[in-house]
């Protein structure tokens, strides 16, 4: 079987010789591994456009179970990310969550975009890291099956009060009535700021080409970014390697 699509790299492991695997996050197909033939050769045409990070049409032959790449070529291969070891860093983590929440042998377009608009954001510079991080934790909960219900008060309706807590577990807002009311301990819960519900609200809510389009103080931003990772590790249930790795460079201890 033959299959030519877009996808961005998000894995890239050397093995024997002068061979590549990669995990590749199809347009097409979602997340696939395939084998890259001689890809650490000098001359390989295939080797820049198979590297991490890079935005390429492939095509690849299937045999049973295996993939292999018979034809790359970069369309944008985002080498700008590796100028700043931060941006490297949150990059690598996008890469993790991506291989752990992408569909396998479905069509993933969605994710595809999400992680192309993560990239060139962290490449253009314009916004905060931790927004991006914020954005891209988020919304890829989301299309993953974990989007929360942040519309209102899951047990009274309420849009709005002047406290709004969320569960990271169950993925719904509590107002401080509700929570008072069921004798509920508020210690389960997070207290949203208004700013950071409305900016979740928004990242949950709008359309895939406005999602970075907001602002918050550095404030906010760092609270949003931490309520944001804290419900992808509990609906993941698991650790990111590159998490630990990217908060080591922003804290300066590497």
């Amino acid at each position: 079987m033959r299959l030519t699509t877009d996808a961005v790299i998000i894995r890239e492991k050397n093995i024997s010789g002068d061979d590549r695997v990669i995990t590749a996050l199809t347009k097409d197909r979602g997340a696939i591994n395939a084998f890259v033939n001689g890809a650490k050769r000098l001359r390989s045409k295939n080797a820049s456009a198979t590297g991490l990070f890079c935005y390429s049409n492939i095509t690849l032959f299937k045999n049973k179970d295996t993939y292999i790449v018979n034809e790359a070529s970069a369309i944008e291969v985002f080498f700008d990310i590796r100028r700043d070891i931060e941006k490297l860093s949150l990059a690598q983590y996008f890469c993790e969550i991506f291989m752990a929440l992408s569909p396998q042998e479905e069509p993933a377009a969605e994710y595809v975009e999400l992680l192309l608009r993560s990239f060139y954001n962290i490449v253009k510079g314009s916004r905060p890291l931790a927004l991006i991080k914020a954005v891209t934790e988020l919304r890829l909960l989301c299309l993953s099956g974990y989007q929360p219900d942040l519309v209102a008060c899951s047990a009274c309706g309420e849009y709005e009060k002047a406290k709004m807590y969320f569960d990271k577990v169950n993925g719904h807002l509590l107002c401080s009535d509700c929570i008072t009311n069921s004798g509920k301990a508020a210690g389960g819960y997070t207290e949203l700021p208004a700013g950071v519900l409305a900016a979740m609200r928004h990242i949950v809510y709008s359309d895939m080409t406005k999602i970075f389009a907001f602002s918050l103080k550095s404030e906010g931003l760092e609270f949003l970014s931490d309520i944001t990772e804290k419900y992808l590790l509990s609906q993941t249930d698991r650790t990111y390697k590159t998490l630990d790795f990217y908060y080591s460079v922003k804290n300066g201890i590497i």
